[in-house]
């Protein structure tokens, strides 16, 4: 009889914050700069305190409805249950239409977080009927790597869209580590408990399950 045990494999999605850091910009728009500025020193104070500069939507982060709604619902408004949990991998084609998304749909079994992939180095056109079925699902909790544009729509159609269902999106992930991915596992969004604002930058780690089974090396632990 063999003995197995289980072991992660550890993802993390997040963008690194340093000096390449690059704000979202868009026309004459520019997003508040990463700054890091030294506040205390070991030779003065005895300790090392850096102040920190940035926008609530700094690299990889969360929006709320907050961020594209008047009366939208700000950060702290999801609860922490939603920020954990099973993911459910949608990997959406260049376009997609209705009969595309329900019957990538299909095999949906109830986890927590829709997460949302569009191919690599690429984006996704998708239908406003299409994009209405996916948030017509009941997670609170959206993970998006790359980019979604709705068909035939304004600037931001698919930002409002999540935003007027009620939904949270996190976006702005490393694309490169988002693409090796597999099907099944537990993601963990860890925003900063901010009050009354649209976002948060956040750390994003994926947990994948494997298993150890003696004299047969390590295998994936997912359906």
């Amino acid at each position: 009889m063999t003995e197995s045990s289980k072991r992660n494999t550890i993802i993390d999605l997040t963008k690194p914050l340093n000096t390449s850091f690059i704000p979202y910009s868009t026309g004459k728009y520019t997003d508040p700069p990463l700054e890091f500025s030294a506040w205390s020193f070991l030779h003065r104070e005895g300790f090392r305190v850096t102040r920190l500069s940035m926008g609530t939507q700094s690299g990889t982060h969360i929006d709320a409805p907050a961020h594209f709604l008047e009366d939208g619902a700000p950060l702290e408004a999801l609860s922490p249950d939603h920020l954990m949990g099973e993911y459910y991998l949608l990997d959406l084609p260049g376009a997609a239409s209705l009969s595309d998304i329900s019957e990538l749909l299909k095999t949906y079994h109830d986890e927590k977080i829709l997460f949302l992939r569009t191919p690599e180095n690429s984006s996704t056109k998708i239908s406003r009927e299409a994009m209405h079925k996916i948030l017509s699902m009941p997670p609170a909790l959206l993970v998006l790597s790359g980019e979604i544009e709705i068909e035939n729509s304004e600037p931001f159609a698919f930002n409002r869209l999540v935003a007027r269902a009620a939904k949270f999106l996190v976006e702005d992930l490393d694309q490169k580590e988002a693409h090796n991915l597999p099907a099944r596992g537990e993601i963990f969004v860890f925003p900063l408990r901010l009050v009354g604002v649209s976002g948060s930058p956040c750390r994003v780690i994926v947990r994948v399950p494997e298993t150890k089974t003696t004299g047969q090396g390590f295998q994936k632990y997912i359906s």
